[in-house]
């Protein structure tokens, strides 16, 4: 029964940081977690790594695909609560945006995920 209990706490403890960081500015515990793979005009890559134990510091996050090239299980917090989430290997996801969110690696895996953020391009460019 305590898992219903804490989808009922609020998440949000004290107000935001503003701005908030990006994936790739976040890190954890002063370490960064994600690592720039390609960056042009239309696209920006990530690669993001957590070792059992480890997580994400509160950041946004725009528009993107995301890949995992190793699955986890991540404990994650954002303005709709607490919930767990397990992402298989091969997995994966669109998501519009994300205002905020935190999570941590509370499995025994390593996960591994790629994030592809698509930029505004016009047409023609």
């Amino acid at each position: 029964m305590l898992f219903p209990i804490l989808l009922a706490i609020p998440a949000v403890a004290g107000p935001l940081p503003d701005p908030l960081p990006s994936p790739l500015e976040a890190g954890w515990q002063g370490e960064e977690v994600c690592e720039l793979l390609s960056e042009n005009a239309q696209l920006r890559t990530l690669r993001c790594t957590f070792p059992p134990g480890a997580g994400h510091e509160r950041h946004f996050h725009a528009p993107h695909w995301g890949y995992a090239v190793e699955g986890a299980t991540n404990r994650i917090t954002d303005a709709n609560g607490v919930r767990e989430v397990t992402t298989a290997t091969g997995g994966t996801w669109w998501s519009d945006g994300t205002a905020w969110h935190e999570t941590l690696n509370i499995g025994d895996t390593t996960g591994v995920f790629i994030i592809v953020e698509p930029k505004a391009v016009r047409a023609g460019n």
